[in-house]
């Protein structure tokens, strides 16, 4: 569903009566859910709230720049006397890693395809760019002020939920909105400099076992890493991010996958696609969900099996765009 001003109005309300607010997103976090996070906890200090961050897993050493990061707490259970906490891009109570959510007043902010209405309050957008866009709109009716430090963790949301501005979805508005962040101080070329080119060692040598792994068959690509590979490799979890991309960048590729075998011999999946090849559609069959373009979730291994499933599905969706996109006959 895409929300409407009323359920902006609905979530905002919502804040603005509680007191003492816990601002939460998924587990395994990424660029948006960091961002957003520390921007919705600066504006509910705006706001005069007491308010507390949480994550179920450390912030990803790419954005541990970001001002305030180090005061995330990392929680498996959530303590403490709370009158409402927001989750952020979950589509579920359990997608944020953290017991102790279950009975409390929950405001769900999404901005995915796969988004739920699952709590209390659930304000949906499908149509934002990112999480970080719904943020700056709570801002906004506010009447907070975007400091640099808001409009750096929120530009670094927007930049990488739209893939650098690559996937589809970014529009003319998305540039409005990164120019605004840019005007509220956020700095461009040293945030993207931040989480584009501080890769660690470790990370590159994973990448390296993963393109020896590349494979393509028409148009579709995949290429696979082992948990022995991230054992030589000394990488983690965090390494593997981004590494899809190198797939999904092979130009007759129309949709991608990377497998990464987790210690239980089950396999984590990051989906890429192009232009109206869905495949969040495709996560969402498997228990996850994400964007059109960019989407994850776990198979049951081992690798083999795992991998002609996912190409089964991808393979299905890309024909059916294609006859989609077929001129009728004549």
């Amino acid at each position: 569903m895409t929300a409407t001003a009323g359920t902006l109005k609905h979530a905002f309300d919502a804040i603005r009566r509680a007191d003492r607010l816990l601002v939460v997103a998924h587990s395994r976090p990424d660029g948006d859910a960091v961002g957003s996070v520390l921007a919705c906890w600066m504006l509910l200090q705006q706001m005069g709230k007491q308010a507390e961050m949480a994550l179920s897993d450390a912030v990803p050493r790419i954005y541990r720049w970001l001002p305030c990061s180090s005061q995330i707490r990392h929680w498996s259970r959530v303590e403490g006397d709370w009158d409402a906490a927001i989750l952020l891009e979950c589509d579920s109570v359990e997608r944020c890693g953290m017991k102790g959510l279950e009975n409390r007043f929950l405001i769900n902010i999404d901005h995915h395809f796969s988004g739920r209405a699952f709590a209390p309050v659930n304000w949906i957008d499908t149509g934002a760019c990112a999480v970080a866009e719904m943020i700056y709109r709570l801002a906004l009716a506010a009447e907070a002020r975007i400091t640099p430090d808001m409009a750096a963790c929120l530009y670094s949301a927007v930049l990488t939920d739209t893939g650098a501005f690559c996937y589809e979805g970014t529009t003319a508005h998305t540039f409005e909105l990164a120019g605004e962040l840019v005007r509220c101080g956020a700095q461009p070329a040293a945030i993207a400099q931040s989480i584009y080119f501080s890769n660690s060692e470790s990370k590159m040598l994973l990448l390296g076992r993963a393109l020896a792994n590349l494979r393509c068959a028409g148009s579709l690509c995949w290429l696979w890493v082992t948990d022995d590979d991230m054992l030589r490799s000394g990488a983690e979890e965090q390494d593997c991010e981004g590494i899809v991309n190198y797939a999904i960048g092979v130009s007759r590729a129309q949709a991608a996958v990377f497998l990464r075998e987790l210690k239980d011999g089950r396999f984590r999946l990051s989906l890429r696609s192009k232009g109206a090849v869905n495949v969040a559609r495709i996560a969402e069959k498997f228990g996850g969900g994400g964007h059109q373009n960019a989407s994850g979730c776990t198979l049951e291994g081992p690798l083999a099996p795992a991998t002609e499933r996912i190409l089964a599905e991808l393979r299905s969706e890309v024909l059916v765009r294609a006859e989609n996109e077929s001129p009728p006959a004549i």
